[in-house]
This record gives structure tokens, C-alpha cells and sequence, in this order.
């Protein structure tokens, strides 16, 4: 079996993020690396150091779930990266998804789905945050995905590399940018074999300095609710609430909506936005693009 980097280099970043002084640990000298030793990080698991060494340097072990909680909780991960350590430390084989060469598809009732929701935004994300459709008010308020080539059509790309996209963001684009990156590092964990996962990786580890020091962070993240400010060229200033929808039966795909307050001003500009799109463009549907591996 091959070293598994992944777990490696998980373990070694969040044992180099803990703080020893918040488990009152306090030493005489300065350390000569941030974080934990590996002898303490064993006795807070309660695991041998031989054992958690052999872990961290990613020999082919394979950790029962009982010693993986152990460290998850002595390592203080929160449960999104509770899931990562897990799946991380399992056999490709086994609870990890293979990637297949079907497409991914939309199915017609989820494109109706999001033409129902009128003048809320939504749009849905697949594997490697892909964006597989998007209705008429998530192309006006975020971007026009169904004018970008196909393979362009990337959350991550668009939200790394487009300039339209941080001004969008403003202020907030740190924190949506290394939230995506985290959200492709959980995706890359679940299919550890797709090639254009890898590929993705690798351009924007070449054109995006901050992508680099994200994906080097370790951070993975799982996207449920949030409220996101968007600065819109023509609509002005946005407060949108947005919520992360599964589809049971395709994990892999996501719907997020943007929701404004009722009566807010947002809602008011939405309203605006939308009255806008009737006139030029009145029978505009939700876009999906075609199938994609």
C-alpha cells in the first residue's frame, strides 16, 4: 500500500494549529515548531506515540473509528473535519467513492425546481463544485455562467480567478474563497481517484497564490447556511441569507439558494433585478449545461 499523504499532512497541520498553553500546557522554553508534540497529541488520544507516529507519517494503517474519534476529539475538530479524518484514513476501497464515467446529470425536475423560485437566486453545484445550473436571477446577481465554456463553469475557478468575482464579494472574498477551497478538499477526499479533481488542483495551485496557501491550510469545509454581502454592479449592495440543499438521491449535487429578508431593501432590488430581466430577456429558463464526468 502507498503512504497516505492525505491523512499525513491533515494530521500534521492540525496538530501544528493547537495552542498548547489552551490545554495548559506551558514549557520553560520557546518550541522549535508551532502546535503540539507528538508524544502529547498521543497521550490526549490515549494511543502509544509509536502508533500515532506511524499515523501521521502515513503508513498503511488502517485506525479504528474508536482511536480516530479519540484524535479527532484530542485534536479539537469540529464535525465537518471529523468526516474528513474519516474518510481520509479509509481504504480507497472501501467507504471512499470510485469515480465513474457517467455524466452528471440534471434531472428536469430539479431545473423546474429552480425555475419555481422566481426571483430567488439558486443554482446547483456538482462534483468539484462544477456548476450544473444556475435560473435567470443566480446568473444576473452572481455571473453568467451559460456564457463560459463548458469546463469553465467551476465555483472554485470562478470564485479564484474571475476579477467580476471579487469585487462581487468585496471584503468577503477571503472567507468565500477558502471556503470553497475547503468544500473541493472534501470532495477530493471522497473521489481520490478523479483525474479532473487533480487537474483542477493543479491549475489553480499555478495561477492563484491564495489558492496555494488555502489548500496548504487543510481546511475542509461543508456548506449548510450562511449570509453572504454581495456589492452588485446595478443592484447595489445584497444581504442574502444562503442555504445549502442536498438532493438524496445524488449526494454529490447541491442546491444553494439566496434568500433576502421579506421587505428588506435586497428584496426590493431582487424585485428590480428581476422586473429588468422580464423586459430583456422574458423567456429566459434555468440553464443546465450538458452532462459532465
Amino acid at each position: 500500500m502507498s503512504r497516505n499523504e492525505e491523512l499525513s499532512d491533515f494530521l500534521r497541520a492540525r496538530r501544528a494549529a493547537i495552542d498548547p498553553r489552551s490545554l495548559g500546557i506551558i514549557d520553560d522554553q520557546a518550541r522549535r515548531v508551532p502546535g503540539l508534540r507528538r508524544e502529547e497529541l498521543a497521550r490526549l488520544a490515549g494511543v502509544s506515540v509509536d502508533y500515532y507516529t506511524r499515523l501521521e507519517q502515513g503508513r498503511p494503517i488502517t485506525p479504528s473509528d474508536s482511536v480516530l474519534d479519540a484524535i479527532a476529539t484530542a485534536l479539537q475538530l469540529d464535525a465537518t473535519e471529523r468526516t474528513y479524518l474519516h474518510t481520509v484514513s479509509r481504504p480507497q476501497t472501501s467507504s471512499r467513492r470510485r469515480t465513474t464515467r457517467a455524466g452528471q446529470a440534471v434531472r428536469r425536475g430539479q431545473l423546474e425546481l429552480l425555475e419555481a423560485l422566481g426571483d430567488t437566486p439558486a443554482f446547483i453545484l456538482g462534483r468539484r463544485t462544477d456548476i450544473l445550473a444556475a435560473n435567470r436571477m443566480a446568473r444576473a446577481v452572481l455571473a453568467d455562467f451559460t456564457a463560459m465554456p463548458a469546463r469553465q463553469r467551476n465555483a472554485a475557478r470562478w470564485i479564484l480567478l474571475d476579477e467580476a468575482a471579487r469585487s462581487l464579494y468585496g471584503d468577503g472574498w477571503a472567507k468565500v474563497g477558502s471556503e470553497v477551497v475547503g468544500t473541493l478538499r472534501m470532495d477530493a477526499a471522497r473521489h481520490p481517484d478523479d483525474p479532473r479533481t487533480a487537474e483542477l488542483v493543479g491549475e489553480l495551485s499555478m495561477r492563484s497564490e491564495h489558492f496555494r496557501r488555502w489548500w496548504a491550510d487543510q481546511k475542509v469545509v461543508e456548506w449548510t447556511y450562511d449570509e453572504k454581502i454581495l456589492h452588485h454592479p446595478i443592484a447595489g449592495t445584497l444581504t442574502l441569507a444562503t442555504e445549502a440543499v442536498t438532493f438524496p438521491a445524488d449526494p454529490d449535487q447541491i442546491m444553494f439558494t439566496l434568500l433576502p429578508k421579506p421587505g428588506s431593501p435586497t428584496q426590493q432590488a431582487l424585485t428590480m433585478l428581476s422586473a429588468w430581466l422580464e423586459q430583456h430577456d422574458p423567456d429566459d429558463e434555468p440553464s443546465a449545461q450538458a452532462p459532465r464526468s
